[in-house]
């Protein structure tokens, strides 16, 4: 029985390759901020018989980081939206604290208000103005998915030449 070995790694080396750059990108645009969704990149696979299933996973929120949400007077051309309902306010007020983003008055002074005050106040403007897409695991999954046939191919055609090989034998 054929274990498939080549085959197997190249699906794994597809999916380190998503997760790498994921994280990266993650970084670089400045969305990583606790690294909850940084860690949380992760993927399983799996192989029964001579069937192959790879699952990714991130945290629930990574879908409206990655693919944006549409807003109130905003269309980003999202599967998301915040139309109907306002996104919960506390885990926006506790990404300003973990920022320390502090309200300001006209001459930089800070003024009154806690962080509750800051949420409510991104809470509003997510519900107007949307989340920008930042397509932070679909360009890699693009760019890694683009080169993967090729190679799924010719790792699986390897693994089958050495099936028959193994069963002449």
């Amino acid at each position: 029985m054929n274990d498939f070995k080549n085959t197997n790694e190249v699906i794994r080396k597809f999916a380190k390759y998503v997760i790498q750059q994921s994280r990266t990108n993650l970084t670089k645009k400045r969305k990583n901020v606790n690294k909850e969704l940084y860690n949380s990149l992760s993927f399983e696979q799996k192989q029964i018989q001579d069937i192959f299933s790879l699952d990714m996973f991130m945290m629930d929120y990574g879908k409206f980081q990655d693919k944006g949400v549409n807003g109130k007077n905003k269309n980003y051309g999202s599967l998301y939206s915040f139309r109907n309902k306002k996104p919960p306010m506390q885990p926006l007020a506790d990404w300003a604290k973990a920022r320390n983003i502090r309200l300001r008055d006209e001459k930089g002074r800070y003024k009154k208000g806690n962080y509750r005050t800051i949420g409510f106040i991104l809470q509003k403007s997510i519900y107007e103005k949307g989340i920008k897409p930042s397509l932070f695991f679909t360009k890699p999954f693009e760019k890694a998915w683009s080169l993967f046939p090729e190679q799924f191919l010719e790792a699986y055609g390897k693994d089958m030449d050495a099936e028959f090989e193994a069963r002449i034998r």
